[in-house]
This record gives C-alpha cells, sequence and structure tokens, in this order.
C-alpha cells in the first residue's frame, strides 16, 4: 500500500462516520439557499431586456419552480 491508500482510508472512514441523514438536509439546505438567491434577484437581471416582463419570460420563475421541485423530491425520497 502506498501513502496515497492510507490517506483514501482516512478520508473514506471519516466521512463513513457522518450520517446519512446530516448529509440530506445539508444538501436540502444548499438548495433552499439557492432559491432565497434566486428569489432575491432583480427583475431586470431574470427578464429579456428587450421585451415586457411578464412571468412566462421571467428566468427567475422557473428556476424557482424548478428548485422547489428537486426540494420537494429530495425531502421525500
Amino acid at each position: 500500500m502506498t501513502i496515497l491508500h492510507t490517506i483514501g482510508d482516512f478520508v473514506r472512514d471519516g466521512l463513513g462516520l457522518i450520517p446519512l441523514s446530516y448529509i440530506r438536509i445539508l444538501f436540502v439546505a444548499i438548495l433552499v439557499a439557492l432559491l432565497l438567491w434566486v428569489l432575491m434577484l432583480p427583475n431586470r437581471e431574470t427578464t429579456p431586456p428587450d421585451t415586457k416582463p411578464t412571468w412566462a419570460n421571467n428566468l427567475k420563475t422557473w428556476a424557482a419552480i424548478t428548485l422547489l421541485l428537486q426540494i420537494a423530491i429530495y425531502s421525500i425520497f
């Protein structure tokens, strides 16, 4: 075994001690933080410049819907 095997075993054993429920909570929390960031973006940054802003062409709307679906899926399954 090389030194890289020893380091790899150490890292794998250390990460194996973290319960999967904590990882799930962290992953969902990252998605929630991203959702909050998206919702706080100004409309002028998320709509095309030469069009009238509507909900259909606002990227913030679609990003929020997508993130909400991901949060629901990862929270349930």
